[in-house]
């Protein structure tokens, strides 16, 4: 059955075509029994490819982690198809029964090709197992499914979606209630899950009971989304008239509508829209790759910036939990804020607005963000956190006043969504932006004042994607056995390993080198993509020479991880 496809990787061919055959019968989806069906034809034919495909393809099975899964859309246990889901479903509902957590879950789904008839799947199988399930009535952004956890107060939540990732790729997020309070997963309850989803593979998708009676919920609940996150920011300080004039892109994904009602409620002027970009597409047929950080992802956008005469260009990621902006250059064009600078305006924002309202807690960042945000708390008298990457660290902060991570996520709103949020981070930047130029400002402005009042700072990264994963082990290896002396002309002052857990975090797979001046490196395999990533950071006198060491730094980096 199913789980014997993990034997297939260095049996004999027969057993690989017996581990298909048995895939294949239990696949209730046409399209991928029948690509199943034609490379098994081809390789007892004798096609190398095709054999070696599903030799691929059956050695083993998509790792349910952190992240829970996300992979290429296609048939057998190495894809994302409606077997691996229906198993993914079924293990989910069988933790939450084993472990007696609330037997509930809500259950949502993006754009994306596939993500509808996967949370109908999920659903129907949850539903069948006695679980009360309540399906979102329709494609929407992440943070609204992340709201509705702890908003209906059931034990879970999942979110069908491969987030940024490339357009045949799909995923499935988890979320839980309760003590988690709305968060993402984090270990050990994540090798929970898997196990549970594994002792459901053993057998045979067929065998899973189904129900359709499940709850589908209606527009109340995004209305409850829209109300709350609008009540985040105060009310705007000029009419909308007088509002800078911004340009919005969901780049083919869900944002728009949730995002339009939010920006409405809040009393702010509507975006002029990219059209080729606004509707959710699967296909995404204007990117190559749908991420907002991505070269070239954003061109349609500055392009319809320029066109209006735009003072900002704000993009959701096609699942709306992350956020890009651009500013006009100076030179008729954009310049796209790193996430690290939008960091450090949304950061200083918070904190003086908590100070403003008297409150305590905390800021916190990923350790690959920029160390920026902790001089902010430390001038606020605020908390700071340096957290593991992912915002299932970020969320699960005490006291958090806001957390962000360079990836371009953003909380900025913790009671009311604790996961990243795009659309509540859009309208934070929109009451910036707006309070800045009731003041004659811009947020470019903001950010030379920001470099005057802490530092200044700079980043950049550094990404090599690789074909073959264990490239990305190769390179790890190679930098702790013989780690640099010295990069970009200055000393490393400080090594340290996360593989074996330090400062109370966890083993991590990260590496950081600490350079003579304040400047540092981390290296890291990517929680979601075949890459290597490298992430730097400096602080020196000026801007100029903050980024003036960190292209050095990335010059010398490069060869190491290529």
């Amino acid at each position: 059955m199913a789980g014997e496809a993990g034997d297939g990787a260095g049996a004999g061919l027969e057993a690989v075509l017996a581990a298909a055959r048995s895939w294949s019968a239990q696949d209730p989806d046409d399209e991928t029994r029948a690509e199943l069906d034609a490379l098994v034809a081809a390789a007892t034919s004798g096609s190398a490819e095709a054999a070696a495909s599903l030799r691929e393809r059956f050695s083993g099975r998509l790792a349910f982690g952190t992240a829970g899964l996300r992979a290429e859309l296609g048939a057998g246990p190495q894809r994302m198809n409606r077997v691996v889901v229906t198993q993914a479903a079924a293990g989910l509902a069988r933790f939450l029964i084993d472990t007696g957590r609330d037997r509930s879950v809500v259950i949502g789904y993006d754009g994306r090709v596939n993500s509808d008839v996967f949370a109908r799947d999920s659903a129907e199988v949850m539903r069948g197992l006695g679980l009360d399930v309540t399906l979102l009535p329709s494609a929407l952004p992440t943070p609204v499914l992340a709201f509705a956890v702890r908003h209906l107060g059931v034990g879970a939540g999942v979110m069908v979606t491969a987030s940024h990732n490339p357009p045949r790729d799909n995923g499935y997020k988890v979320y839980l209630g309760g003590e988690d309070d709305g968060s993402q997963i984090v270990p050990p309850v994540d090798g929970e899950i898997a196990a549970a989803i594994d002792a459901v593979a053993a057998g045979d998708v067929r065998d899973l009971d189904r129900a359709t009676d499940y709850t589908v919920a209606d527009g109340a609940l995004v209305q409850a989304y829209v109300a709350a996150t609008a009540a985040t920011v105060p009310a705007p300080r000029l009419p909308v008239d007088a509002q800078p004039k911004v340009v919005y892109t969901a780049m083919h994904g869900v944002g728009w509508e949730t995002a339009r009602a939010v920006f409405g409620a809040a009393g702010f002027a509507e975006p002029v829209v990219v059209p080729e970009q606004i509707e959710p597409d699967g296909a995404f047929p204007t990117v190559s790759f749908p991420n907002p950080e991505e070269p070239g992802a954003m061109d349609l956008a500055v392009a319809q910036g320029v066109a209006v005469g735009a003072d900002l260009v704000i993009a959701n990621d096609p699942d709306a939990d992350r956020l890009a902006l651009a500013i006009p250059d100076g030179a008729g064009s954009f310049r796209r804020l790193s996430g690290n600078e939008v960091g450090w305006l949304l950061g200083w924002r918070a904190a003086a607005r908590a100070q403003a309202a008297g409150e305590t807690g905390a800021l916190a960042a990923s350790i690959v963000s920029s160390p920026a945000l902790a001089r902010v708390a430390e001038r606020y008298g605020l908390e700071y956190r340096d957290t593991l990457t992912g915002f299932k660290w970020v969320s699960r902060v005490p006291g958090l006043v806001f957390g962000y991570e360079e990836a371009l996520g953003y909380l900025v709103d913790p009671g009311v969504v604790r996961d990243k949020d795009g659309i509540s981070a859009a309208l934070a930047l929109l009451d910036l932006a707006v309070g800045l130029a009731a003041s004659g400002k811009t947020v470019a402005d903001q950010l030379d004042a920001f470099a005057a009042e802490f530092g200044a700072f700079a980043s950049g990264q550094v990404s090599t994607r690789v074909d073959d994963l264990s490239r990305i082990g190769e390179v790890m290896a190679s930098l702790r056995s013989s780690a640099p002396t010295s990069l970009g002309g200055r000393s490393v002052v400080g090594v340290t390993d996360y593989r074996d857990g330090v400062e109370g975090f966890p083993p991590s797979d990260i590496l950081r080198y600490d350079l003579d001046g304040g400047a540092r490196v981390i290296v890291r395999p990517s929680g979601t993509e075949p890459k290597v990533k490298v992430y730097i950071d400096t602080v020196a006198g000026s801007s100029a020479e903050a980024q003036a060491l960190v292209d050095a730094l990335a010059a010398d980096v490069r060869p190491l991880v290529s």
